[in-house]
């Protein structure tokens, strides 16, 4: 059970009226499901702020074979799990089904099939036990996250960096429920390029996956090779762009295999130079989004970095360096969820959930999964 600190008075009397309950002082306790793409996971946390389980069950020795997610197999998974990961979440937290008072789940973006499993489950429970249902937008459970974790929750409006193996994206968020979209990626994500790469190293799944592996190898690279040389993508525009940066890595492997150079310690400096300019990429952009913005007369006051690859230690160093001198104007301060709630978690579901459930807010027990929910179009009518 972990129960977080207090919020400073500013911020506790800027929530307290989204995450306290009016009606009793018993908090509200939610059970949240996530099965979007790998990670079968189910949680407990109630408006207190107090997460009494976070269950995370992975597929990477499936992964390993395929080197990536299998769709079909990742949906054999999550129904294989979900009993098992919902019974652990309550033997965890204690507790009964009686003791939940609503169930959430990520409703979207993800793999549609991976999705209706979370959703199947969480409807069943909620229909069968008359509990309130909430679907939840999956990257926005991801930016809310530091409200839960954080002491002291990020001033609004504040920009968003969200990235991850589906997403990379640069979010200005407005309040709890209003995010505005301010550049993307044009091709593939992020972390689906460190994955790609990382694999092109020759580099194996392990247990935190094929991203951790190649920032551990860079972590080895003690001086770089001049000769290894990766372009800038997107100069002078605020869209991502990796496959080029992909492209540009294989071509330096595959010559430095064929020259028979690909050395142990050729392949830490290739690792190293491609997050060296990955992350440059995203300091760039950052940059340009906050002088985009002043430029629109909003003044950004925080940066929030989240999703699985902000569990990059390089990657938070240099964001919190860019960030302080970011476009003009005072240095932004950097948030940051804790490392094991950056990746996919069913604890950033419930919490995104328990503004609703305490306005009393649910959906039908006839919603769909939405594989394609954007995080700034508008809540689907249910």
């Amino acid at each position: 059970m972990i129960a977080y600190r207090q919020l400073s008075t500013v911020s506790r009397g800027r929530l307290s009226r989204l995450f306290s309950s009016p009606s009793c002082s018993k908090p509200f306790v939610v059970l949240a499901l996530e099965s979007s793409a790998d990670d079968t996971c189910a949680a407990i946390v109630s408006s207190n702020r107090t997460i009494h389980s976070n269950i995370v069950l992975k597929q990477n020795h499936i992964h390993q074979i395929y080197a990536g997610i299998h769709p079909h197999l990742a949906i054999l998974s999550h129904t294989e799990q979900m009993p098992f990961t919902v019974r652990r979440a309550l033997d965890t937290a204690q507790m009964q089904m009686n003791d939940i008072d609503a169930i959430a789940f990520t409703q979207g973006p993800g793999m549609g099939g991976c999705l209706a499993v979370a959703c199947n489950a969480a409807k069943t429970l909620a229909i069968a036990l008359e509990k309130p249902l909430v679907g939840v937008n999956h990257m926005r459970a991801h930016a809310l996250t530091v409200t839960l974790t954080n002491p002291e929750v990020p001033p609004f409006p504040h920009l968003t960096l969200l990235v991850s193996g589906g997403h990379t994206m640069l979010v200005l968020v407005h309040s709890e429920d209003k995010f505005e979209l301010i550049a993307q990626t044009a091709d593939e994500a992020i972390g689906c390029t460190f994955d790609r790469v990382a694999a092109l190293l020759g580099l194996e799944w392990g247990k935190r996956g094929l991203g951790a592996a190649l920032e551990h190898l860079a972590s080895t690279s003690d001086t770089l090779d001049p000769s290894i040389t990766l372009p800038t993508m997107m100069p002078g525009q605020l869209e991502f762009s990796f496959c080029g940066l992909r492209a540009a890595t294989k071509r330096i492997i595959d010559h430095k295999q064929r020259s028979g150079e690909l050395s142990d310690r050729t392949r830490a400096d290739i690792a190293a130079r491609f997050q060296q300019a990955a992350v440059m990429q995203l300091e760039d952009k950052l940059a340009r989004a906050v002088k985009e913005c002043r430029v629109r007369g909003v003044q950004p006051r925080a940066v929030v970095a989240s999703g699985g690859v902000a569990t990059n230690l390089y990657l938070r160093t240099r964001y919190t360096a860019e960030a302080a001198h970011a476009g003009t104007g005072e240095p932004l301060q950097v948030f940051y969820p804790p490392l094991e709630l950056c990746t996919d978690n069913a604890v950033m579901i419930a919490w995104a959930a328990m503004g609703r459930l305490l306005k009393r807010e649910r959906d039908g027990y006839g919603i769909r999964p939405l594989a394609g929910w954007k995080i700034d179009m508008d809540r689907p009518q249910t």
